[in-house]
């Protein structure tokens, strides 16, 4: 497997992931609620939402992990189970703290390794690849948080799979670490592979991902493209700074637009755009020494959007995580 550095030329062709009508309940709890979606492969895809909003359990569903209470969830029109080679498939993080402790990093993926049919030369591979070289020979129970999300990661690429699942895969790492990960699933969907990643950092997903489902209350609320999603989300403001400040205020005041000013003396506007505003300045002759449209960032659009299951997040069981 090739980092981002090396991705040029390289392609394996990953799967289309298809969920129909797909729901989970857990006793009275709702977990997934008649979820529908297409996921396709050579694009990161984010899966987005408030704790309680159905993301592990859906995750869970596509690795065959959880069986779905009604619906279905395919990949490349199999179910998980019935694929002939798993580990050569889909590779998936879900629980970087669910591996036995006494295991030294190496001995748990040679361990992995044989039960998939995969060569040991692979294991070595994938440890260099993420970084734990230097603690291949340490216990597992010794690691810290971002050492065991590496672990974890390295587990997840070992058999080379054409599909990768990650569940909150920057959780315990420093700022190196999650430039890694950034870089590495933007090379996995480079090469063509099918990458879906869970995260509650829309920060991260908005600097890796391509495509984004938003989830709520277990449905789906969103399935679009980030750019889709920031331009159909909360008004985009234009910042302004004029040394005729008073006079340009009064002129976008009177064409209806509001304006405030932040912290640094810039005004903000919304309700006029970025050419609207230098059509007045020019009409006027008053100067303009910045003029920014500043689009509305993925965080706002998706409080925006899951602002009704606010109140699921807190009273949600753990299992419908």
């Amino acid at each position: 497997m090739s980092t981002a550095a090396d991705t040029a030329g390289t392609t394996r062709g990953g799967h289309t992931i298809e969920a129909q009508a797909l729901s989970k309940r857990y006793g009275h709890t709702v977990a997934v609620d008649d979820l529908s979606f297409v996921i396709r492969p050579g694009v990161v895809t984010g899966l987005l939402g408030p704790n309680g909003a159905g993301k592990s359990t859906t995750m869970r569903m596509i690795l065959g992990l959880d069986h779905p209470s009604a619906g279905s969830v395919s990949v490349d029109g199999s179910s998980f189970p019935g694929l002939a080679a798993p580990m050569s498939e889909v590779g998936a993080l879900l629980d970087a703290g669910g591996v036995d402790g006494r295991r030294t990093a190496y001995r748990h993926l040679l361990w992995l390794a044989r039960a998939g049919g995969i060569p040991r030369s692979r294991v070595d591979e994938v440890i260099s690849e993420v970084g734990l070289s230097s603690v291949a020979g340490k216990r597992i129970g010794g690691f810290s948080l971002g050492m065991s999300q590496r672990l974890g990661i390295a587990a997840a690429i070992l058999g080379d799979p054409r599909t990768l699942l990650f569940d909150e895969p920057v959780n315990g790492l420093d700022p190196e670490g999650i430039r890694w990960v950034r870089r590495l699933l933007r090379g996995l969907a480079a090469e063509g592979r099918t990458v879906v990643v869970s995260s509650h950092l829309m920060s991260e997903i908005e600097q890796t991902a391509d495509h984004v489902l938003v989830m709520g209350r277990g449905k789906l609320v969103a399935d679009a493209s980030i750019g889709e999603l920031t331009r159909e989300g909360p008004t985009t403001t234009v910042r302004v700074v004029s040394p005729d400040a008073i006079e340009l205020r009064e002129a976008m005041l009177a064409a209806g637009a509001d304006v405030t000013e932040d912290a640094n003396g810039a005004m903000i506007t919304t309700g006029i755009d970025a050419a609207g505003v230098g059509e007045l300045a020019a009409a006027r002759g008053l100067r303009l020494h910045e003029l920014t449209p500043q689009r509305a960032r993925l965080e706002e659009a998706f409080f925006e959007l899951t602002e009704g299951s606010v109140e699921y997040q807190a009273a949600a069981a753990e299992e419908g995580r």
